[in-house]
């Protein structure tokens, strides 16, 4: 660690129960480094829609973990996290560490705003996660035996949430992070139905994917009664993002951390291991 561990001052984690902000809150209390949780059900609490929240989960921080609720791609995420920074910076944090996204306009906006905010900052520009398919949205068509989602043939390079963390952690902890645009991905291309293909054979039962119409994803988000924000969001990264803009593989792990990124073949039979697709046929 440098930068005397930020003089002990408290790492705030924005979304420290999530995906990420979970596995990087565990790893700096390994080290031994003050944690704060930012998420609306902490105390003090935080909520992005609340800007009154702000001040008690900033106060006293040395470094943030940036996380946007519910996404960067979302309309007005730029503009939030612009207004984060700013007050965040005039608060007396030093660091800022930005989760964003590849190939989200949105999300490049937010980036330009920290890197304006006048803090030492990081930015983790990171492919699908892989365990988007075990923590998150597409842990129920999983578990169904059928992901159906509006994507073809397209190659994402997904990444590792371990290895997003890992990198998150060395940038909030270590100076020669300072400055660095770390563009996160895999080690391979992998289309949808090869990640489900994948995850089938380490599950040792039947997954199967299907490519829908765009009108019929559409139609079976409005039937889940999701809000308009969401089915929004939703319809933008599956129709834009995934149009083949990031169908790269990057360095970005291997610049941050000095390994090679995490394959989806290990995730794939590590998450396999513990259950949580279900038993095998």
């Amino acid at each position: 660690m440098t930068a005397s561990q930020h003089d002990m001052k408290p790492i705030l984690i924005l979304g420290g129960t999530g995906k990420t902000g979970r596995r990087i809150a565990e790893q700096l209390a390994q080290c031994n480094l003050p944690v704060r949780i930012g998420s609306r059900g902490a105390t003090p609490s935080f909520d992005w829609d609340d800007r009154a929240s702000w001040a008690g989960a900033v106060e006293g921080a040395g470094a943030v973990y940036i996380s946007y609720y519910p996404d960067l791609a979302a309309p007005g995420a730029a503009e939030a996290v612009g207004a984060f920074a700013e007050f965040a910076v005039g608060m007396g944090v030093k660091r800022l560490v930005l989760l964003s996204g590849r190939g989200e306009p949105e999300a490049q906006r937010a980036e330009e705003r920290v890197e304006q905010s006048g803090a030492d900052w990081t930015i983790l520009r990171c492919s699908w996660f892989m365990q988007n398919f075990s923590e998150s949205f597409l842990l129920d068509a999983v578990l169904s035996g059928e992901v159906a989602l509006p994507v073809g043939a397209v190659g994402e390079p997904f990444v590792d949430t371990d290895d997003i963390a890992d990198a998150a952690v060395a940038a909030l902890s270590d100076d020669r992070h300072i400055g660095q645009l770390y563009e996160l991905t895999g080690p391979r291309l992998l289309t949808f139905a090869d990640a489900v293909a994948e995850i089938s054979a380490a599950a040792g039962r039947e997954i199967r994917f299907v490519e829908l119409s765009v009108a019929d994803f559409k139609a079976g988000l409005v039937e889940q009664q999701l809000s308009q924000e969401l089915v929004d969001l939703l319809m933008m990264l599956f129709t834009e993002v995934l149009d083949g803009r990031n169908q790269q593989v990057v360095d970005g792990v291997s610049r941050a951390l000095g390994r090679p990124a995490r394959d989806f073949t290990r995730y794939a039979r590590t998450v396999a291991a513990t259950g949580i697709w279900g038993d095998k046929a």
